[in-house]
């Protein structure tokens, strides 16, 4: 009697573990279903702000040494939040930009003027600015180039001829 009376207290342990992992088990496959199908009521669209340029590279041709160079790239928050732009860093400091200092409102268009300094900077020229913002993607590259013609130079001490 008491092997039986063991055995089937044993037995409704065993019964309540798997009654109640079964339970556990339903629970988590309709948490699983609910999130695989999208709960309408916890859904919610994520404000995000969207940096699109008419364009992102600029080629100035050829330039003669000296020369400053200026060229404005226009932009649009074409997101749902507004745009931060945290800073706009040259390749080296003859590469500067001016930009909106304030929030950029969805669908407004602004400009971000970039300038490159050619002194002492002949031949082939490829700089870049690197854009820091509150969007997705963080950062964002403007380029601009230009083939420098570089200053005649004195056959006399080397310093360039003034016109």
């Amino acid at each position: 009697m008491k092997k039986v009376n063991t055995f089937l207290i044993l037995l409704m342990i065993a019964s309540g573990f798997m009654v109640s992992c079964t339970h556990q088990t339903k629970e988590n496959n309709d948490a699983t279903t609910i999130a695989m199908k999208g709960d309408p009521a916890s859904e919610t669209k994520t404000a995000v702000p969207i940096m699109t340029f008419a364009e992102t590279k600029f080629d100035f041709g050829t330039v003669t040494e000296g020369d400053i160079l200026k060229h404005t790239f226009s932009f649009t928050n074409t997101g749902n939040a507004p745009l931060v732009i945290v800073n706009a860093k040259g390749s080296c400091g003859c590469t500067v930009s001016d930009w909106p200092k304030q929030p950029i409102a969805p669908g407004e268009t602004k400009e971000m003027r970039v300038a490159f300094n050619t002194n002492g900077k002949p031949n082939a020229q490829n700089k870049q600015v690197t854009i820091t913002t509150n969007t997705t993607a963080g950062k964002h590259i403007l380029k601009i180039k230009a083939m420098v013609t570089p200053k005649a130079k004195s056959l006399v001490s080397g310093a360039p001829i003034s016109k």
